[in-house]
């Protein structure tokens, strides 16, 4: 039988509004009150209707959720993170999986699920600017990741030259001058090309040459795709003495290929990737990373999101989520240090 409002009320004997502004977390219930209430909840197993309650706002309850490459550690973490951050608004994510194309972006940002949906967060990879100029959808539109719209709509990102210099320059501080960097892409994948801008300016500013022998193009994110960037640079005969990688899978089909060449990491070669993916954690050589705020770039997606849909936010902006480095075994050894942050 299904616990209603009036039976919780009656257990705790108030009236059903009191019940309801406990349920609805209303700030001006004193704490006596809403621990009686929520001992009534608790005894009862009421739980809530949230789809009546999203149904009398003129709202689904769900937000879309668009994502590149699902199959990607940081993008599973960052889907994670948001799937988190919704449920403490009582909002359900619906994924979607673009695969980084063009076309399927377009069509996410269009609003082909608008029907379903309150609001959507969308990490694009090929979305051009005039693609949203046409955009008709009134559907809040919350925008991660690096590629720069300058358009009307709320934008979360992270700094990722200056990301990158704080990479390379922990590298740089431990004594290592030849930095390769693996994962330049050919395409318009903005974030790659923003960290290789911040692998160059780390290396100019401490009077190091760029030497483009030492930077690798990949056609993908994953383990395969840096083992074999990292391949065709030892394949020419170089030797760098460091790799900062696009990202953490990319660093570690890297290491991979080092140790089946005999080079220790880091003695031989200093390693550093980019996101901070659990996997990176339990290596053989845990994994120096750039660790961008998950958690938080997913509570302002949210937030956002809801924001728009209440009609209280402030003009469309772009919001720098916060980073830091976190330096492992892959740069510092098997010592105390291993796991500090910078």
């Amino acid at each position: 039988m299904r616990v209603s409002l009036k039976d919780v009320a009656a257990r705790a004997g108030v009236s059903i509004k009191t019940v309801s502004n406990v349920v609805n977390n209303y700030q001006h219930v004193t704490p006596a009150m809403r621990e009686r209430v929520q001992q009534a909840i608790d005894e009862l197993g009421y739980r809530p209707n949230l789809t009546a309650r999203h149904l009398r706002q003129g709202r689904t309850g769900i937000i879309a959720l668009a994502l590149p490459e699902l199959g990607n550690p940081y993008f599973a973490e960052l889907a994670a993170a948001v799937i988190d951050a919704a449920a403490l608004h009582d909002y359900i994510v619906l994924l979607d999986h673009t695969g980084g194309r063009r076309e399927q972006e377009v069509l996410v940002s269009q609003g082909f699920r608008a029907r379903v949906i309150d609001g959507l967060i969308l990490s694009p990879i090929e979305l051009e600017a005039e693609d949203l100029r046409e955009r008709t959808e009134h559907v809040p539109l919350v925008l991660l990741g690096e590629r720069h719209y300058d358009l009307p709509y709320d934008h979360i990102a992270v700094d990722n030259v200056a990301a990158a210099r704080t990479a390379v320059r922990h590298l740089i501080d431990l004594g290592r001058r030849e930095v390769a960097f693996i994962g330049a892409r050919r395409g318009h994948s903005q974030p790659a090309h923003l960290r290789l801008q911040g692998w160059r300016e780390e290396l100019l500013s401490a009077g190091l040459s760029v030497d483009d022998g030492l930077i690798a193009t990949t056609e993908g994110w994953g383990h395969a795709d840096g083992a074999a960037a990292m391949t065709r640079i030892l394949e020419t005969g170089r030797r760098p003495d460091a790799v900062f990688a696009y990202n953490d899978p990319i660093a570690i089909g890297a290491m991979r290929v080092l140790s089946e060449r005999g080079m220790r990491v880091p003695e031989d070669v200093a390693v550093v990737g980019f996101d901070d993916v659990v996997e990176g954690h339990f290596g053989t050589v845990t994994l120096t990373s750039v660790s961008p705020d998950k958690e938080a770039i997913a509570r302002m997606a949210v937030e956002s999101v809801l924001a728009r849909l209440s009609g209280k936010a402030p003009e469309p902006r772009r919001v720098w989520a916060d980073y830091r480095l976190i330096a492992r075994e892959s740069t510092l050894g098997r010592s105390t240090q291993a796991g500090r942050s910078t």
